[in-house]
Formats: C-alpha cells, sequence, structure tokens
C-alpha cells in the first residue's frame, strides 16, 4: 500500500514555545518563571481580566509579527526528508484562517505561514523537497478533515485529538497524536508520541 502522509502545521512541524515565552514575558503577560510551553502559556494569559480576549491577541501577533522567530521542531526535518526518498507523499494541511480576527494590521497568516516555510527549505530540492501546492490552508477544522479526506491519506499526524474526534473524520486514516507532554501510548484508535524522534522509529524501525 502506497503511504500518503498528512501533516498539520502550527504546533505540530513548527514550535511556537520559545518565541511565546519571550515575547508574552517581555509584553509584561506572564512571569519568566512560566515554563517554557504554549500550553502553560495560555494558560497563564488566560488567568488574566479579559484574559481569553488578551490569548487571542497574543497568539495572533505570534503567528504573524513573530513567525519569523518559530522554530521548527526537533527532528520534524529527517522525518520528512526520508518520507520523501521512500516515495511517501507528504502534505501539509492547516486549519489557518487568511487572517485573525484579533489582528487589526491584517497580517495574511498564510502567506506569513508559507514564506518561513521558505526561509526553512520546505520547497527546496536539497531541503525538505516538498511544493507549495503540498500545503493546503482551511478556514475550518470541518473543511480540514474534508481535505484530508480528499487527499486519500493513509496517515495523519496532529497535535489536537479534536482533529481525530471530528466526527467526519475519514475512517482507516490512522491517528497519529504528537503531543510532548503526554507519555507514548495507544489510545483507542490513537498512536500518541512524544517526538518527532519517536514517530521516525515507528514508521522506519
Amino acid at each position: 500500500m502506497r503511504l500518503i502522509l498528512g501533516i498539520d502545521f502550527d504546533n505540530t512541524l513548527v514550535s511556537y514555545d520559545d518565541v511565546m515565552h519571550s515575547s508574552a514575558v517581555r509584553l509584561g503577560l506572564i512571569d519568566k518563571d512560566v515554563p517554557r510551553s504554549k500550553q502553560n502559556i495560555r494558560d497563564e494569559i488566560r488567568h488574566l481580566p479579559d484574559g481569553e480576549m488578551k490569548w487571542c491577541k497574543f497568539q495572533a501577533f505570534v503567528y504573524g509579527e513573530c513567525m519569523n522567530e518559530a522554530r521548527l521542531m526537533e527532528g520534524a526535518k529527517d522525518f520528512i526528508e526520508l518520507s520523501k526518498k521512500r516515495g511517501i507523499q507528504v502534505f501539509i494541511v492547516s486549519h489557518k484562517t487568511k487572517f485573525a480576527a484579533a489582528d487589526k494590521k491584517g497580517i495574511d497568516l498564510r502567506q506569513v505561514a508559507l514564506g518561513w516555510m521558505n526561509t526553512h527549505g520546505f520547497f527546496d530540492d536539497e531541503g525538505l523537497g516538498l511544493s507549495p501546492q503540498d500545503v493546503y490552508f482551511e478556514m475550518t477544522r470541518k473543511e480540514k478533515v474534508e481535505r484530508i479526506k480528499e487527499l486519500g491519506c493513509t496517515h495523519f499526524i496532529d497535535d489536537l485529538k479534536e482533529v481525530f474526534l471530528e466526527k467526519t473524520f475519514p475512517e482507516g486514516v490512522e491517528k497519529i497524536l504528537f503531543a510532548p507532554q503526554e507519555d507514548c501510548h495507544t489510545s483507542g484508535d490513537m498512536k500518541v508520541f512524544t517526538s518527532w524522534g519517536r514517530i521516525y522509529e515507528y514508521f522506519f524501525r
């Protein structure tokens, strides 16, 4: 069976932990002792007065103006490169709107993300070897799931289990949850891995 692999983008291929932490400290939203993870930072900001609004604005700021400071998840590059060499078709499917409702500057989040990918060699033959046509941004989670089905993915990797819990998520697609904060295990029909290194071992060793 030919493998067709779909991968989420935000917090799966790209890590915002460091840039979120430094930006939130600089803006006075969190104390510098808060652990460097999106979840901890989000929880701290949400506990502030008008926390939900502050979090939405902050997240839009990071995904837009600070995108160039985000980093590629450790191990993701090696995994995609070997996937391509083994003849596995790789697609990136992301639930990402064109503009953030909380951003008044009108930054095109999709173009910013594509620019980041280009900078990190996603579209270089000697890099990850993908094409911009292999990248899909969808307006809603439901549309993301429909795209996964349309592409014929045999496997999908995401950091949000809610994607896999969508009622319309296609049967037969292997669900791989990227969850650095958890332990590696199998939960129902969902395989949970703590790192790209673990995912690499699962596919290739």
